[in-house]
């Protein structure tokens, strides 16, 4: 039987959505009456409407320092990586086409790196982006925010290098500064010395106006603390905090750096939110892809076994809302109050990706997840620059 609660909208919640958010506690109404099911079902997630603007509104903003971003934005990781993602120079027209769909739909966030690109090819990602910009048609709802994220290379050990690499990137994006200028990740877990120097230089560069606002990525809650009090005290606002972040991936809430975030106002963006893909349930289930090639087919072998309580709580919710699974993995991390990143490589990917937005999942939606989530007998690895 489906029926169990209609309302007059014609949105209807099913008596198995209710068990399943009762076992995990999140849902025990008190009162039978009509009233009391309908606040109740709205309050667990057991309904809502199904679709979604898949766009992001001038409502839906949130202010990172000097500029405002949608509250999803687009990872570009891929777009020059051959040795992960298989990049070729052949994908450029529809990686222009998949920017210019984000953009008109008012996502404008796009986070890059001076890294980003495998051999001849590093600063790729920057490069493409600088270009896609130039030629985009007509004035998008919402101007470009570009973040980009610069290594701690080794031989980045004062001041100045820092800010002729902001220098160089913000040529690559054919800019007059960088809009988020992020330090890639800490050296404190292999040369501690090089930090200050580091720390230095993203001071250095926003007083030359190379970048509008600072960021950090692969900060924990110790470290962050001293970041933020060393560019508080030479009046450099720190904005963002860029860390792996998903249901397979939550040791940002377990180790506190989460928390840390929200307490010094920082917000915090989610990279990987669809933990490579492993979200997606391609590569996990019936009818499933076979597993990737390279490092990620390696170790999603030792993951996806253990997948089956999540992927089925996934789809349980993906039925009633009518989303992909990659689309509430997503959704989970704004719900969270991150910012996700997911990564797009085609018209396909980007359009998921769009179907993220215009909705939320239910308090009690977000809790059966993580419950589920935490009963996986493997998580994501972590990545190994993250610090405490």
């Amino acid at each position: 039987m489906k029926c169990a609660l209609q309302t007059g909208s014609g949105i209807t919640a099913t008596p198995s959505k209710a068990r399943r958010l009762s076992n995990v506690g999140c849902w025990t109404p008190r009162r039978t009456d009509t009233k009391s099911l309908v606040v109740y079902a709205i309050w667990g997630g057991l309904i809502s409407p199904k679709g979604g603007s898949g766009r992001a509104t001038r409502r839906d903003l949130v202010r990172l320092g000097p500029v405002s971003v949608s509250p999803m934005g687009i990872g570009t990781w891929a777009w020059g990586n051959k040795f992960l993602w298989g990049y070729s120079e052949d994908m450029d027209a529809e990686l222009q086409e998949v920017f210019n769909l984000c953009l008109s739909r008012g996502v404008n966030l796009f986070d890059t790196a001076d890294s980003y690109g495998t051999g001849a090819l590093n600063g790729r990602s920057e490069k493409l982006l600088g270009r896609f910009m130039d030629d985009y048609p007509g004035k998008p709802p919402f101007e470009p925010v570009i973040a980009s994220k610069f290594a701690a290379y080794p031989w980045r050990i004062t001041r100045r290098s820092m800010v002729e690499a902001a220098r160089a990137s913000a040529g690559r994006l054919r800019r007059p500064a960088v809009d988020i200028g992020q330090l890639h990740w800490s050296t404190a877990n292999y040369q501690p010395l090089q930090e200050r120097a580091l720390w230095d230089g993203l001071v250095g560069m926003y007083e030359e106006g190379l970048v509008r606002a600072v960021g950090l990525s692969n900060y924990g809650p110790k470290q962050l603390q001293k970041v933020h009090k060393f560019l508080t005290d030479s009046g450099v606002p720190l904005v963002s905090v860029q860390i792996q972040y998903s249901l397979l991936s939550q040791t940002a809430e377990t180790a506190g750096a989460a928390a840390a975030c929200r307490d010094l106002g920082v917000r915090m963006i989610a990279y990987s939110p669809m933990a490579l893909g492993l979200l997606s349930r391609r590569y996990g289930g019936r009818g499933s892809a076979e597993l990737p090639g390279g490092p990620r087919g390696q170790l999603f072998k030792s993951i996806v076994p253990g997948l089956d309580p999540l992927y089925d709580v996934m789809e349980a919710i993906c039925e009633e809302r009518g989303k992909t699974m990659s689309q509430v993995a997503v959704n989970w991390c704004m719900c969270k109050g991150a910012i996700p990143i997911p990564g797009a490589k085609s018209l396909s990917q980007a359009e998921q990706n769009l179907g993220a937005l215009g909705w939320r999942l239910g308090e009690g939606e977000v809790l059966e997840l993580e419950a589920a989530a935490r009963r996986a007998p493997r998580q994501m690895v972590q990545n190994i620059f993250m610090t405490k």
